[in-house]
């Protein structure tokens, strides 16, 4: 397969080529990793377009690779760090020559005659992630012959022949029975129990990057390996891939079914994507690493898969029909009946209960033999489900699960949203509704100086947010908010409202979203300066001094001048989700960052004086009303506000909180040190945000301007600035540019660690980035995050390190990212039967390239303060782990990248000429 990608130009400041009008000694070329992802390069070649030589004769030209190009960059240029081709070569002097010299593509490949040539080699390397930046540099092996001079068009090429990388298959799972769903346990105590002796195993093949979304990439097929652990210790008892013959391309779901395995035999089943590639006359074959193991048993007279119909609102999926019912939070009516093989001629059957889940929600029981009906199966999101069911015996054994497949309705949409991203200047004083239900309630901005539009904003460039009352430190004049003009939500009846806000100032009341009646508000979403909390109340009655009820966060002291999602919920319904007029079912919850704080609040046991009451009033955005005058204005930004007539699961919440625009979550860059902007003693921060400078130390601690980059000793060297900038609770984005230097780690003890970057807090780090140094000559990347009690105890640590061996002396771009909103499957480890969804998990990226990690999982996020570091951090009580090595820049979004946007955002952004 052949790849090509161009590459930017930028011209030397000494004598000898042409470039821009003057002569210039050297040229430049650089190119990111972004269209080389996941390729395993089989050839390589370089080719720039010279335009003009200072005479007939050829001449040598070297291709060199260098260290990264800046807009700090000068004379003499980066360092130079590998010879990658050389050209004899005279072109682009027309009719001047005898033949003619017309302008020429010269193109640069390795010759195998010359050993010193490194240019395969190298984008190798580069595709494979060992450095995030590939800089190349033109110059005349003999620059002081003015005959030498050239000129080259200011773009070039890199084209590359590749085959693609396989990825770890998808889907990995065993077919016990006659069923189409493939499980995978991943505990030998629980394992899925098979009650036919060949199951079906699967798996979805994948290249290790998808270049091209829904396009065909890959030769590839799937290899299968099982065990048994039973009779001995765990050995290889079959194997298989498919397809038996040629190749597939990615996202195909290959199945096989196993030869006959034994009954009563306990075995594990694991799976990897293996990548075929032809070229020049040669072929090769790549592996991707095995998926986790899956366990299972052969059981033959263990109960059979049950038999599921369905009640009401869902009907069963067929390859004609899928039909959506119900919707989100909707509880659907099941009947299970113990399959036919396990009812005995009388009637009879051992079968004594069943256990039921939806691939996403906790599992539960019931007691029950010939017949049994459940009422309470809520998927909790749109879209496809699969109910899993199987039935246990009274022999205490679980059978082979049944799967249903159904299709919930889409949810009924928001009945309002607003973007609040008036352009500043612009004069707007109105937001948009941009729901698509009516009526629509656009919003009116009223008040002084200080309200209006900011281009600080949650959804990243060119999104702007509203801004109140930050402008003026005269209180009188603090004022500002919007409105529309009618109740944009029935407030008697189930609700949510969400918005993302940064709170600039917590000495008062910080009114988010309300809506008022007569004399109070029927809700209010806030910053409570009494709790330092973020609070969710509603009020008994319209009074002027009705009783609040309030669901408060979990987490105090939330931190200023960063991006939160906020949230509440209103419901009038029971645990069934059915509609009722019943007061005393109602509650309120409040949501930070999508994650539920506390358990629902029941409103008649808070006041025994609640009734449900409408407001009549338009919606605040920013101010609440109370004892029949409005106050607590907000103070600092809101953005992406949203309410809903109907109280959303907290699947939805979560779902929500990831502000995504077509399915893509979105991230706002919120802070940003880069040395090439750095002066004297300090590197000043580039983003709208109030953020303050990185602040190098010890005293005589300076930025190289030769390489623009912050060289560190290792000992007492680091740079720091104030933290946080991100609310740590939710989704956030972290990167940094770094080298190690091989000749002077050599000298740390086996053991050694160093903080690359790092948020403090208390005697810990909230999260950081790492160096390790596990073996002598040999060095590991990871990222933390780490959770503590009141006294500073760790509670919760998790980190995800890199696969490989981390590359030195060249520059990497390291990439942490901590989603709060990622679900994943939790195991009671007491009960490996008892599962649960849950929250949180942390990436690495090296490169362009997201490491797998089994100890990645973090549900219990706290957030840091005070030091923000480079090159040191604190762990253990202490501050240290000081990094030998060299740092360009330390970037902070808010907001989880995926790996796409790490490409496209972190990696793919050359230097501007």
């Amino acid at each position: 397969m052949f790849d090509g990608d161009k590459g930017v130009g930028k011209c030397g400041t000494a004598d000898g080529y042409y470039c821009g009008g003057g002569y210039v000694d050297r040229m430049y070329f650089e190119f990111a990793p972004t269209k080389l992802a996941g390729k395993y390069v089989l050839d390589a070649t370089f080719r720039a377009r010279e335009t003009w030589s200072f005479n007939c004769d050829p001449h040598w030209v070297d291709l060199v690779r260098t260290d990264n190009i800046s807009e700090g960059t000068r004379w003499p240029g980066p360092k130079q760090l590998d010879l990658m081709g050389d050209q004899n070569v005279a072109a682009g002097r027309g009719d001047l020559c005898s033949p003619d010299q017309p302008d020429a593509w010269i193109d640069f490949h390795d010759n195998p005659n010359e050993s010193d040539e490194n240019l395969k080699s190298t984008v190798r390397s580069f595709a494979d992630g060992k450095f995030s930046r590939f800089t190349l540099m033109l110059r005349a092996k003999d620059e002081g012959d003015a005959r030498a001079w050239k000129r080259f068009d200011d773009s070039a090429e890199l084209q590359v022949v590749f085959a693609y990388r396989p990825g770890v298959p998808t889907s990995v799972g065993v077919i016990p029975g006659s069923g189409t769903t493939g499980y995978c346990n991943k505990s030998s105590s629980d394992p899925l129990v098979v009650t036919r002796k060949d199951p079906m195993v699967q798996a979805r093949v994948q290249t290790l990057v998808e270049a091209h979304k829904g396009d065909e990439e890959g030769s590839l097929q799937a290899e299968y390996v099982v065990e048994r652990g039973d009779d001995a210790a765990w050995h290889q008892v079959w194997t298989g891939h498919m397809p038996d013959t040629g190749w597939h391309p990615d996202e195909t779901l290959e199945k096989m079914r196993t030869s006959d395995r034994a009954d009563q035999g306990l075995y594990r089943y694991k799976a990897r994507t293996q990548s075929h590639w032809s070229y020049d006359g040669k072929s090769g074959d790549l592996w991707s690493s095995y998926s986790p193991w899956c366990y299972f048993k052969i059981d033959s007279t263990a109960p059979k898969a049950p038999r599921i119909t369905p009640g009401s609102p869902y009907t069963e999926c067929t390859a004609e029909v899928c039909a959506g019912n119900g919707g989100p939070g909707i509880a659907g009516s099941f009947t299970f009946q113990p399959n036919t093989a396990d009812i005995d001629a009388s009637g009879h059957t051992d079968i004594t209960a069943y256990e039921y889940k939806l691939l996403s929600t906790p599992t539960k029981q019931i007691s029950g033999t010939t017949k049994v009906q459940v009422t309470d199966v809520a998927p909790p999101l749109s879209g496809t489900q699969v109910l899993s069911v199987r039935a246990k015996d009274v022999y205490d054994r679980w059978g082979t699960p049944q799967e249903f497949v159904f299709k919930v309705a889409p949810a009924e949409a928001e009945t309002g949203r607003w973007h609040l991203d008036g352009i500043p200047g612009s004069g707007t004083m109105t937001t948009k509704d941009t729901a698509t239900v009516d009526p629509r309630h656009d919003a009116t901005l009223v008040g002084p100086e200080g309200t209006g539009w900011s281009t600080r904003a949650r959804r990243g460039e060119m999104d702007y947010s509203l801004r109140l009352n930050d402008d003026t430190t005269d209180p009188a004049k603090q004022t500002g908010y919007a409105a529309t003009s009618t109740a944009a939500v029935n407030t008697q009846d189930s609700f949510t409202v969400s918005a993302w806000v940064q709170l600039s100032n917590a000495s008062a009341n910080r009114v988010v979203l309300s809506e008022p009646g007569s004399d109070g508000s029927a809700f209010t979403l806030y910053y409570s300066a009494a709790y330092k909390k973020w609070v969710f109340n509603r009020t008994d009655r319209d009074a002027a001094s009705p009783a609040y009820i309030r669901s408060l966060a979990d987490q105090a002291n939330p931190p200023l001048n960063v991006w939160t999602h906020v949230a509440g919920v209103f419901k009038t319904e029971g645990d069934d989700n059915i509609p009722d007029t019943d007061p005393g079912n109602d509650t309120i919850q409040l949501f930070v960052n999508g994650q539920p704080q506390g358990k629902p609040l029941q409103l008649s046991k808070a006041a025994s004086t609640y009734t449900p009451w409408a407001a009549t009033g338009g919606l605040q955005f920013g101010r609440a009303r109370a004892g029949g005058a409005y106050g607590d204005y907000h103070f600092g930004l809101l953005d992406e506000a949203a309410v809903w007539q109907r109280a959303l699961n907290p699947a939805e919440v979560a779902a929500e909180a990831t502000a995504s625009e077509d399915n893509v979550p979105t991230n706002e860059l919120v802070a940003q040190w880069d040395t090439t902007s750095a002066k004297g003693g300090e590197i000043p921060e580039n983003t709208a945000y109030p953020l303050p400078s990185m602040k190098l130390a010890p005293s005589g601690t300076t930025v190289n301007e030769d390489d623009n980059a912050l060289f560190l000793d290792g000992n007492t060297q680091y740079a720091a600035s104030v933290g946080p900038v991100v609310d740590e609770t939710g989704s956030f984005t972290v990167s940094a540019s770094v080298r190690l230097d091989s000749a002077a780690l050599a000298d740390k003890p086996v053991g050694y660690q160093a903080q690359v970057a790092a948020q403090k807090m208390g005697g810990e780090s909230s999260w950081a980035l790492w160096v390790v140094k596990p073996a002598a000559d040999t060095y590991q990347w990871k990222f933390t995050r780490t959770a503590v009690d009141t006294a500073g105890k760790v509670t919760q640590a998790a980190e995800v390190p890199a696969g490989e061996i981390a590359a030195t002396d060249t520059w990497v771009q390291l990439t942490g990212v901590f989603d709060a909103q990622e679900p994943w499957e939790w195991t009671d480890p007491s009960d490996p039967a008892q599962t649960d969804t849950r929250y949180g998990k942390l990436h690495l990226f090296v490169g362009e390239y997201d490491q797998p990690s089994d100890t990645a999982t973090f549900t219990t996020p706290q957030q840091g303060s005070g030091e923000l570091s480079l090159g040191r951090g604190t762990a253990g009580g202490s501050t240290g782990n000081y990094l030998l090595g060299g740092l360009q820049d330390l970037r902070i979004w808010t907001g989880a990248m995926t790996a796409d946007q790490v490409r496209s955002q972190v990696l793919d952004t050359p230097n501007s000429i």
